[in-house]
């Protein structure tokens, strides 16, 4: 099955392109204080190591503001401010080299404030990203109104004032904290226009409940079309938010150029500790730098004969354990049998000569 992407307008945020048929951003979010120059910037250029293109930092004053000058010397990501409450940031945001802006409609709605970020935008030529919450959703004397409605109707205004202003230069985000209040909002804005949707889903949670909150919602979006750049929003290190963005990316096909392992759940057949070995080799994959570029490829690592070696033949490389040791498959063929021992390094090192 091909997806087929929505068709939307194409926005530059720095160097990156999102919408059109540009490749999905994988976006995160610093949780450092911005004017904490150093820990921010490690932290970005972890982001990036890690596959994230896109980084947003908070922006609560000036201080703030003014760090994104040295911030962005010593990055290479693209810097989106967040901005709430205070109009004047985003200007000082774009002052200091921000690439994109995000307003949260809640906050930030007198049309007076909103002339001048637009014009300090338009200057500029940075992008503006319409980032509405469920949580700060104005109700506008609509408590009635299912959350969707309120996200896309309060939407709707925003991009009308804007557009007076002859500025599209726009993306869009609508989250929800559920999943299918998220769906819903998403599936009517993209319906109504073609800006580029941003997608998350609020205040997530922890790693667990929110990464398979965040695949449901992204996940049936993102099979429809809907989408050209995500956020995975989790309670943790922000890390967690890139790998989580990759393998829902991954699951549907929509990147081809991580190592994939397919790996089996397994069940009293097995006699190896098939759990250490995917643990230790996506920790080794994550860890290593060079092994980051080495996809597409699939590595499959199974615990019996069942599916095992079907699973092996099938992948680019596999192992499938019997005992003590494994059969290691490549690109199809049963090449030698591997103590247990040796098979993660057996398979780092046979990557790395594919890479």
């Amino acid at each position: 099955m091909e997806i087929q992407r929505r068709k939307s307008k194409v926005i530059k945020i720095g160097k990156v392109r999102i919408g059109g048929l540009n490749p999905i951003a994988i976006q995160s979010m610093t949780k450092t204080k911005t004017a904490d120059v150093s820990k921010t910037v490690k932290q970005i250029n972890q982001l990036e190591d890690a596959g994230c293109l896109i980084v947003r930092l908070a922006i609560k004053d000036f201080t703030d503001a003014r760090a994104l000058k040295e911030i962005k010397k010593n990055t290479n990501l693209p810097l989106v401010a967040d901005i709430h409450f205070d109009w004047r940031l985003a200007i000082a945001a774009v002052e200091n080299g921000a690439d994109k802006i995000r307003l949260n409609p809640g906050n930030i709605d007198k049309d007076s404030q909103i002339k001048e970020v637009i014009s300090a935008l338009k200057y500029a030529g940075v992008p503006l990203r319409i980032g509405l919450n469920s949580g700060s959703v104005k109700e506008h004397g609509a408590k009635r109104t299912r959350m969707p409605e309120r996200l896309v109707r309060s939407c709707l205004g925003y991009i009308r004032k804007i557009e007076k202003l002859k500025f599209d230069n726009i993306v869009i985000s609508l989250k929800a904290s559920n999943a299918l209040d998220t769906i819903a909002a998403y599936r009517k804005i993209s319906r109504v226009c073609n800006y580029p949707l941003h997608l998350g889903v609020t205040a997530a949670g922890s790693v667990y409940k929110g990464i398979i909150k965040s695949s449901i919602a992204l996940g049936v979006l993102l099979s429809e079309g809907v989408g050209d750049t995500i956020r995975v929003s989790l309670t943790d290190d922000p890390l967690e938010e890139v790998r989580a963005a990759k393998c829902i990316l991954e699951s549907l096909g929509l990147i081809n150029n991580n190592i994939q392992i397919i790996s089996c759940p397994t069940c009293g057949r097995c006699e190896v500790n098939l759990v250490s070995v995917v643990k230790e080799l996506e920790q080794k994959i994550n860890s290593t730098l060079s092994l980051k570029t080495a996809g597409p490829l699939k590595v499959a690592v199974m615990g019996c004969v069942v599916n095992g070696p079907g699973e092996a033949k099938e992948a680019d490389m596999g192992i499938a354990f019997g005992k003590s040791a494994g059969l290691f498959f490549n690109q199809g063929k049963m090449v030698r049998k591997i103590p247990f021992k040796d098979c993660v390094k057996v398979l780092l090192r046979e990557i790395e000569k594919i890479k």
